[in-house]
């Protein structure tokens, strides 16, 4: 799935997220090449973030290959919470680093091409 950015500059390319609202989960098919545990370690994430905070969450890749967490909740919903959604995905970043750092290297050679420098 990709999208055009809010800024309408470049493509958006989701990777994976997750919906409280109708309680379901993605993941971009395009990415079926990771392997089994780092799609459920993605899950597992997704549905904690929306379980925790609500609203919905998507894990996208920008055009340079950056991966960031983008978040939506309906207008009318007063149980989001975003302090605690600023909170959970800095926790993420944190405690997850490495792989995020991975997944944003697998897009950049698999998907966007690059070579990979020592």
């Amino acid at each position: 799935m990709e999208r055009t950015a809010p800024d309408g500059v470049r493509d958006r390319v989701v990777l994976c997220g997750a919906n409280s609202y109708e309680q379901k989960y993605y993941f971009n098919e395009r990415f079926s090449a990771l392997p089994e545990a780092v799609r459920q370690e993605l899950q597992i994430m997704c549905v904690l973030y929306t379980e925790d905070v609500g609203g919905v969450l998507t894990m996208e890749f920008d055009g340079s290959g950056n991966l960031e967490f983008q978040v939506a909740a309906d207008e009318g919903d007063y149980l989001f919470d975003e302090i605690g959604s600023a909170l959970k995905i800095k926790q993420y970043q944190l405690e997850k680093r490495e792989l995020l750092e991975s997944l944003e290297l697998f897009y950049r050679v698999f998907f966007l091409g690059e070579e990979i420098s020592d």
